[in-house]
């Protein structure tokens, strides 16, 4: 499958605010002063196409709130001025330049900083016994529940095996089913995966059925089932059978228990990937995965050279694995009522991908 393919929707998707409407607009109530200067200048940062308003923000962001590390009880500003050891302060001021950059909240860019530094928000799982993609030992895992018939699961499928791809032996994509009671086709689809991973087949389903996602009928899925060549009398015996419902009911509970409000959720090494504070969920994941490698004392897999001629955002299809069920190795994890549709930007990043950049004021 072409990651270009998806990537443009992707993109489209990301123009689309579905956080609701504005408030009045024409309140009466007087309006706040604007925040002092604060003049802060951090080696690393480059504040010099911000706006004078967007410094001011900036600065006294990176001023008020604590370096991610516990044992550095001071201000992200100072942490990095003086150096001190806790190396996550560089990127969560980085992280804040960009946030204010596309014009996001005060507490949209606080939600985004804790979201990828607060160690509160690290949350664990058991991943054994689910399909996976990439080396069971890799430093950075990503864990991913979805409905093979949420429109939003399909475009988020090549952004993740993307950067399987793309940090080479670094980085192991977990798959966990979690079929919407609002998508009738989306448990059948499920149980089709999981018989085609009893006969080592997983991904290669995986990717049939997003392709044909609009084709999920029995008939249908029976027919990607031939094209694989599976053992079709064992394949309509494992869609039926209770273990397949065991497992599916067994990840629906796990991301029950986290909370999950629709699909798809992601998480990177535990932290909840909401993609309605992305402006560009490639760009920004692949970000992250860089910076937490970095963190861990990794040295990130250099970027692949650009095929001359090739397009912005071009990238070849997404990377290829046999369907392993996960070693019993521990990852994040979230949920999603039953009853959902698509996940509107609330944490499932092309369930809405995130808010579009407000326009920036002088």
């Amino acid at each position: 499958m072409s990651f270009l393919r998806w990537m443009l929707p992707l993109l489209a998707l990301s123009s689309i605010s579905v956080t609701g409407c504005p408030g009045n607009s024409g309140s009466s109530e007087p309006k706040p002063a604007p925040s002092p200067e604060v003049s802060v200048s951090i080696a690393g940062v480059d504040t010099s196409s911000l706006t004078p308003r967007e410094r001011r923000e900036w600065a006294a962001q990176v001023s008020e709130l604590l370096s991610p590390c516990p044992d550095t009880p001071v201000s992200i500003a100072q942490c990095v001025k003086e150096q001190r050891p806790c190396k996550a302060c560089l990127p969560a001021a980085q992280l804040l330049l960009k946030q204010v950059k596309d014009g996001r909240s005060k507490k949209e860019r606080e939600d985004a900083f804790h979201m990828r530094f607060d160690a509160n928000k690290v949350r664990t799982l058991a991943t054994d016994g689910s399909p996976e993609m990439g080396p069971p030992d890799a430093p950075i895992t990503l864990v991913e529940w979805a409905d093979f018939e949420c429109p939003f699961c399909r475009l988020m499928s090549p952004v993740l095996e993307e950067l399987v791809k793309r940090f080479d032996g670094q980085v192991r994509l977990v798959f966990k089913f979690y079929p919407l009671s609002a998508h009738v086709h989306g448990e059948p689809a499920a149980r089709a995966a999981i018989a085609a991973l009893n006969q080592g087949k997983f991904w290669e389903m995986h990717h049939l059925l997003f392709e044909n996602q609009d084709k999920l009928e029995q008939a249908d899925i029976e027919r990607y089932a031939q094209r694989l060549k599976l053992d079709m009398v064992k394949f309509r015996a494992d869609m039926v059978s209770p273990e397949t419902k065991a497992r599916i009911d067994k990840d629906k509970k796990q991301a029950d228990e986290v909370g999950l409000d629709g699909t798809p959720l992601v998480f990177v090494n535990g932290r909840e990937a909401d993609l309605q504070l992305l402006s560009n969920p490639p760009a920004d994941l692949e970000e992250w995965v860089k910076v937490e490698l970095e963190l861990l004392g990794h040295t990130p897999r250099p970027a692949p050279p650009k095929p001359a001629g090739a397009q912005p955002g071009a990238t070849d299809a997404p990377a290829s694995a046999s369907a392993t069920p996960a070693a019993g190795a521990s990852a994040a994890g979230s949920s999603a009522p039953a009853g959902s549709a698509a996940r509107p930007a609330a944490s499932a990043g092309p369930a809405q991908p995130a808010q579009p950049a407000q326009p920036r004021k002088p």
